[in-house]
């Protein structure tokens, strides 16, 4: 479901301008009906000023009319001309908290990937080539803890990232007429890690 940009400041502005009932803004803006009579009762919002969703093109004054005249109907949100497109590629932040993790995921990710070049293991978690070359050759100062364990259960990368750069590596091997590496078998184990 999308949501009108800036909800709660939309929700204030509706609440003020329209004849709306609370479970109608409360839908159009992802909130709960009882967060839309706590912005009305003033106990919520305060000194947010309204967004108005029509002059911004997130809904049309006939939608809203028609939603007036009857209370259960619902608003719509318009489709965007021009969506942001999301970066999908490239280094990402890590927080700090996983950061401890980010050795173990290399190594699990030289195990299990070799056909991975360095470039497309730093673009899929964030690291870089000396931290790579440290864990490849026992190198790095926690080397006697690093465990190999699965990036996505970490939380430093998604499956389909992972699948897209194995396949563009995979890719890279048969376009250069080399052996292709057989998926890894997952040990339970590494998975309850």
């Amino acid at each position: 479901m999308t949501l009108p940009l800036m909800p709660k400041a939309t929700a204030v502005w509706l609440i003020e301008k329209t004849a709306l009932t609370f479970t109608q803004i409360a839908e159009f803006c992802g909130m709960h009906p009882l967060e839309v009579q706590a912005i009305a009762d003033g106990e919520v919002a305060q000194g947010i000023v309204g967004y108005d969703p029509v002059a911004n093109h997130q809904t049309t004054a006939e939608d809203v009319a028609r939603c007036e005249k009857d209370p259960e109907a619902r608003l719509t949100v318009l489709s965007e001309k021009n969506p942001v497109t999301r970066r999908s590629r490239g280094a990402r932040y890590t927080p700090v908290a996983k950061r401890n993790d980010r050795p173990d995921a290399i190594a699990f990710v030289l195990r299990n990937y070799p056909q991975l070049s360095e470039v497309q293991v730093i673009k899929l978690l964030g690291t870089t080539k000396d931290t790579i070359a440290k864990v490849r050759d026992r190198q790095h100062w926690n080397s006697a803890n690093i465990k190999p364990r699965d990036p996505v259960i970490l939380g430093l990368c998604s499956q389909t990232d992972l699948n897209a750069m194995v396949a563009t590596a995979n890719e890279r091997l048969v376009r250069d007429g080399q052996h292709v590496p057989a998926p890894p078998v997952h040990q339970p184990d590494e998975e309850a890690a």
